[in-house]
């Protein structure tokens, strides 16, 4: 669904629409297993950086935390995020306290723990994808071409089980 989805950010990204609140319960599955984007009620149509705090907490970047500009490169953030949750069952920055979440994520102290086990390839994916400077993520379009999602998306985008 990695791919899926980033290939759906690359479409709104595309009509200059920044969906801003990627997480899993914004996520659909449709009848036939293909994925849809929900909830567009933090969305933007813009062609300039914006400065509003929006979100969920977890998957919110860096530079919103900090109240500076930001632009389509949150949605990566919060794929990247999202990728960690789906194959570590928590987001990366989670703390007790919502201050130190906002901490962890400003620092980007992101761990990795060694269980469950996850390749080295889909590592090097979300830490490339969670990048405190925006301008440094990996884009989609490159996502696309990573070995992890090579190796492991289904071309067609849709889950089979």
């Amino acid at each position: 669904y990695v791919a899926s989805l980033a290939r759906a950010l690359i479409y709104c990204h595309g009509k200059h629409v920044i969906h801003r609140d990627i997480k899993p319960e914004n996520l659909l599955i449709g009848a036939q297993g293909e994925l849809k984007i929900a909830d567009f009620g933090w969305s933007v149509h813009t062609f300039n950086r914006r400065r509003t705090m929006c979100g969920t907490l977890d998957y919110l970047p860096p530079e919103m935390v900090e109240s500076v500009e930001h632009d389509a490169s949150v949605d990566i953030w919060s794929l990247g995020v999202l990728c960690y949750e789906f194959l570590y069952g928590v987001p990366p920055f989670e703390a007790k306290e919502h201050s130190d979440t906002y901490r962890r994520i400003v620092q980007v102290d992101l761990k990795f723990p060694t269980k469950p086990i996850v390749s080295s390839a889909a590592k090097d994916l979300i830490s490339q994808m969670l990048v405190k400077d925006s301008s440094q993520r990996l884009p989609l379009h490159k996502l696309l071409e990573h070995p992890w999602i090579v190796q492991n998306a289904d071309p067609s985008g849709i889950y089979k089980a």
